[in-house]
């Protein structure tokens, strides 16, 4: 692995195409051209503590990021089918993206080397990137915690 990457606000956002659990792309480049703002996040895995009680954040929080079209996009590297049954079990409102390879997560400098107990690997650091129209970073935020990250993502937003 190389240098971590730490992308900051007002930089490009790295352009990405990526498919959803049910087939579905999803292109950086065409939310631009619809003119929305889109809100990717990372997590480390599906259905844990807290990676449930960010997503029934967000899929609670989506009436109030919809009025101000934005467009939210889970990233974690488990399988589709992992994904289908944490949308299912929690009632998910928006997708979740493939990145088995962790291709998308290297582009975002998101997969890092992590320790526990005094074991170090790699994997997710929890991450957020808020990306305007114009595909310039408007907000970053790496490492952030699960619980009450998106109260504050739409506070510091100014999100009414």
């Amino acid at each position: 692995m190389s240098d971590v990457i730490n992308l900051e606000v007002g930089q490009a956002a790295p352009k990405f195409s990526c498919l959803d659990s049910s087939g579905e792309k999803h292109s950086l480049e065409q939310y631009m051209k619809d003119g929305k703002t889109v809100i990717l996040y990372f997590y480390p895995k599906d259905s844990t503590p807290g990676c449930t009680n960010q997503a029934c954040d967000f899929r609670d929080s989506m009436s109030r990021l919809n009025n101000g079209d934005y467009v939210v996009l889970g990233v974690s590297k488990d399988s589709a089918k992992s994904h289908d049954k944490f949308i299912a079990k929690q009632d998910l409102n928006f997708p979740l993206l493939m990145d088995e390879d962790t291709s998308l997560h290297e582009l975002y400098g998101t997969w890092r080397e992590k320790s526990m107990y005094g074991r170090t690997y790699m994997g997710t650091s929890r991450s957020t990137f808020v990306i305007g129209s114009d595909g310039n970073l408007k907000w970053v935020g790496y490492g952030v915690r699960a619980k009450g990250h998106v109260e504050k993502l739409i506070t510091e937003l100014g999100i009414a």
